[in-house]
């Protein structure tokens, strides 16, 4: 049977083009979604069109609110009982705020809600998930390493006083990114950090013309938007069995933005 892989918010944007790389790498993929079903839908078909044949691949479609426990409690049994155990955990679910408001203005909802799915979520899903591995299999086994990956934002770094939520929760994923892999070494467990640039998807819709502008100029020295499949090809690479000897590394995919330049 080919490996398993969680992918959160897995149904746009991000996480399809995880999803459908991880389906040409040879992955069984299940797919997390929280509200838009018919997305999830359409993606799950997308990989399969796209699974190596002959295949032994499957593909599920899992509905989970990740800032709920219960949710990912179910999730996680649905997903053990119909394709099987995990290998490897992507963290890509993410939200911004609804409304992007001055650091001073912004409201306490705004803030919870965000950090309730963008990290609350993240961690202790990463928990669940990786308490399971350390309890079922003895460390430093000879088997293939299972993984989890991060996947934060230049956020993490740069600052937006229009989404300043956005930031805190992206910072700290990249820490919990850091706690995860030194905790998890000695597993045999290993944990990475993707951080995407300006990444063109429907949460960035309405900045276009914005980024479009700033990319012309130079921000980006490669001169483009990212794309979802420019993470799917990096967070395929880690799931290969290229980088056992680099966990808690960061990873930047962002044309060069993450570069200071004078």
């Amino acid at each position: 049977m080919a490996p398993t892989v969680l992918v959160t918010g897995g149904s746009r944007g991000i996480g399809r083009g995880l999803c459908i790389e991880l389906a040409k790498k040879g992955w069984s993929v299940a797919i997390n979604y929280a509200e838009n079903q018919a997305a999830a839908v359409e993606c799950m078909k997308l990989c399969r069109i796209e699974a190596k044949l002959p295949t032994s691949q499957e593909f599920g479609i899992f509905r989970a609110d990740i800032s709920k426990s219960t949710e990912i409690d179910t999730m996680l049994t649905e997903i053990s009982n119909t394709m099987g155990p995990l290998t490897a955990l992507v963290n890509n679910a993410g939200i911004a705020p609804k409304e992007r408001m001055d650091l001073l203005e912004m409201t306490r909802e705004s803030f919870d809600h965000v950090l309730d799915i963008n990290l609350r979520g993240a961690f202790f899903l990463s928990q669940k998930v990786a308490s399971g591995w350390v309890s079922t299999s003895p460390p430093n086994t000879e088997t293939s390493p299972r993984k989890i990956i991060f996947v934060s934002s230049i956020s993490a770094e740069t600052v937006s006083l229009n989404r300043g939520e956005y930031c805190i929760s992206k910072a700290g994923i990249s820490m919990a990114a850091k706690l995860f892999a030194v905790r998890l070494a000695p597993e045999n467990i290993f944990v990475y950090e993707v951080r995407p640039g300006i990444i063109k998807t429907d949460m960035t819709s309405g900045v276009v013309s914005k980024y479009d502008g700033l990319i012309e100029n130079g921000l980006v020295p490669q001169k483009r938007w990212g794309l979802p499949e420019d993470i799917g090809r990096t967070v395929s690479g880690l799931l290969s069995d290229n980088f056992n000897f680099s966990t808690g590394s960061v990873i930047p995919v962002d044309g060069g933005l993450s570069i200071p330049i004078l």
